[in-house]
């Protein structure tokens, strides 16, 4: 049961992009058409998941017994850059139309503080081993779902009559903004 309540709590509850305002680059500039934010999405979620659990082994493996835990970060940055490296190559020979509409914001995955701000936050909550993937796995989808969502709605915004000093990134912080409160509904689930 609290495996359930941690995924669904980084699920929904405290969705990074929507409740920490994290990793908001790739969420808002990758969110223009459906297809990328999903790619983006499971990109992410790959990403986060691998670099989560690397980093949890690496710190409780190495860094801990070794005292060595001031270096936590510098490693934890060195792993996601690493695992997103791997990512981008990988996409880059599976399908190279995904890579190109993925563009600049494939590499900003390094810097996308929503994935280093899990492996942390999995450290800082002492989470066990299973914790940490279902913690991370659950953050993951959580941005998943935020972009496709946020994807879903700027195609329909296309069509809407939106005012013309709304038009581009008004529109898109507003329904940002407003997307971040339906997502504070959840909280109520779980106390």
């Amino acid at each position: 049961m609290e495996l359930l309540v941690i995924f669904i709590s980084a699920l929904l509850i405290n969705n990074f992009v929507l409740h920490y305002f994290l990793g908001i680059c790739p969420f808002i500039g990758v969110s223009n058409r459906l297809d990328s934010a999903v790619s983006m999405g499971l990109a992410v979620t790959f990403v986060m998941t691998i670099a989560a659990t690397v980093s949890w082994l690496i710190y409780y493996l190495l860094l801990v017994p070794y005292h060595l835990e001031f270096l936590e970060i510098v490693s934890f940055i060195l792993v996601i850059a690493s695992l997103v490296q791997l990512v981008e190559m990988f996409i880059r020979k599976v399908s190279p139309p995904l890579y190109q509409a993925l563009g600049i914001y494939l590499p900003l995955i390094t810097t996308n503080c929503a994935i280093l701000g899990v492996a942390l936050l999995t450290v800082l909550k002492k989470y066990n081993f299973i914790e940490t993937l279902v913690f991370s796995l659950g953050a993951g989808l959580g941005f998943a779902l935020a972009i496709i969502i946020m994807a879903g709605i700027r195609e329909e915004l296309e069509f809407a009559d939106v005012p013309e000093a709304l038009k581009g990134a008004g529109i898109t912080l507003i329904t940002a903004g407003i997307l971040a409160l339906a997502f504070m509904g959840f909280s109520g689930l779980i106390k």
